[in-house]
C-alpha cells in the first residue's frame, strides 16, 4: 500500500511556497533517419514571476521561455499513455522542475491526442522507445541549453503506454505473443493482435538507452508481455506503482507481477481504490466536462489529494537514485 508522507509532503509544500512557477518552453524536434519530427516540451528551475502558458486550448502554471541560470541539471524524460501528449503528467513536471530538475516531454508520432493514426499498429510499440533515445539524443545535442544538463544524471518517467516504452528503455525485451490469447481473443480484430497471430512483429530491434540511470514506471500497460527473462537486462532503480482497479487496457494482475521478475527487486507501491487515470494529473472542470473516462476516479479517491503525495514520492525516489540530484542550493528555485 501507498506510505503515507507528512513529513516529505510539507517540505514540498514549504518549497512551493517559496519559488515561482516552473519555466515551460515547446521543442521541436525535426525528422531524421531514425524517425518523424516530433513536438514536446521542457520544464526548467525558474525565479521569474508566475504565470499560465497557453498550450493548445489548455493553460499550463509555468513561465514562458525562462532562464535557465543553473548549470549540471538533471533530466528526466517522460513518456505519455497511448493517444495521450506531453501534458499528460504535467504536474508531476512541474514539482520536478521547482526541485532543480529540467523534464522533457513529447508527443509520440502516431499515438498522441492530435495524432492517433497508429495508435492500434504493432509497430508503434517498436518505435515509443526509439522516439525517448531521439528525445534524449536532441536534449544533449541539439537543444539550446544542451550545456546545462548534467549527462550522468538522467531519468525516466512513464505512465500506462508510456510505462511499458519505459520498461523497453531500460532494457526490457517483451515477447509480443506471450499475451496473445490473454490480450486477443478470437473475437478480438484490432491491428495489434492480426499482427502478432500472424507473427508480423515488426523486424526492427528494440532500443535500449543506457544513459537511463532510474526510472519511474506507472501502472504499465501489457506487462505481461515481459517474462523473468525478459527484464534481465534492467540493471538500475525502478519505482513501479500499480493502481489497484486497473482500466483502459491495464491489468492490475499483470502489473503485480512484474514486481518478482526483476533482478533487483523495485521499489513497488500499489494505491488503495485508485483506478488508472487516477495516476493523470487531476482535471480541470473543462477537461472533467469533456473527458467523464480520463477525468473518472473510484468514489472516495480524491485524485488531487494523492498527487501531492505521489508526486513527492517521485521527487524523492529520483532526487536518491540520481545522486541527490537536486540538493538544497544546487538548481533550486
Amino acid at each position: 500500500m501507498l506510505r503515507r508522507i507528512p513529513s516529505l509532503v510539507a517540505t514540498l509544500y514549504l518549497t512551493v511556497a517559496t519559488v515561482q512557477a516552473a519555466g515551460l518552453r515547446l521543442i521541436d524536434i525535426p525528422a531524421d533517419r531514425e524517425g518523424p519530427a516530433m513536438t514536446g516540451a521542457v520544464w526548467s528551475p525558474c525565479v521569474a514571476p508566475a504565470a499560465d502558458v497557453i498550450v493548445g486550448n489548455v493553460a499550463l502554471p509555468g513561465v514562458k521561455d525562462c532562464p535557465i541560470a543553473a548549470d549540471k541539471l538533471p533530466l528526466v524524460v517522460f513518456s505519455h499513455g497511448r493517444r495521450g501528449s506531453f501534458r499528460g503528467n504535467h504536474d508531476t513536471a512541474e514539482v520536478l522542475a521547482d526541485a532543480g530538475f529540467l523534464v522533457a516531454a513529447i508527443n509520440h508520432p502516431g499515438d498522441n491526442s492530435f495524432d492517433a493514426s497508429q495508435t492500434d499498429d504493432l509497430s508503434v510499440l517498436i518505435e515509443r522507445p526509439a522516439d525517448i533515445k531521439r528525445l534524449t539524443d536532441f536534449m544533449l545535442g541539439a537543444w539550446p541549453e544542451a550545456a546545462k544538463i548534467d549527462r550522468e544524471r538522467i531519468g525516466l518517467f512513464g505512465f500506462s503506454r508510456g510505462g511499458y516504452t519505459g520498461l523497453v528503455v531500460i532494457g526490457g525485451n517483451p515477447d509480443f505473443r506471450a499475451g496473445l490469447a490473454y490480450m486477443c481473443p478470437p473475437e478480438t480484430t484490432t491491428r495489434k493482435c492480426e499482427q502478432i497471430r500472424d507473427n508480423k512483429v515488426p523486424a526492427e530491434p528494440l532500443v535500449h538507452d543506457p544513459r537511463i540511470k532510474a526510472a519511474v514506471i506507472v501502472d504499465p500497460i501489457f506487462a505481461i508481455f515481459f517474462s523473468r527473462d525478459g527484464l534481465k537486462g534492467v540493471a538500475i532503480p525502478v519505482h513501479l506503482w500499480r493502481s489497484a482497479l486497473g482500466g483502459d487496457g491495464v491489468v492490475p494482475e499483470a502489473v503485480a507481477a512484474l514486481e518478482g521478475r526483476f533482478s533487483a527487486r523495485p521499489d513497488y507501491r500499489v494505491v488503495a481504490n485508485s483506478s488508472h487515470f487516477s495516476f493523470a494529473a487531476p482535471c480541470t472542470s473543462e477537461q472533467a466536462k469533456a473527458s467523464s473516462v480520463f477525468c473518472f476516479d473510484p468514489p472516495g479517491f480524491d485524485r488531487t489529494t494523492f498527487h501531492k503525495e505521489f508526486d513527492a514520492e517521485v521527487l524523492s525516489f529520483l532526487r536518491k537514485h540520481l545522486a541527490e540530484a537536486a540538493k538544497p542550493g544546487e538548481g533550486m528555485r
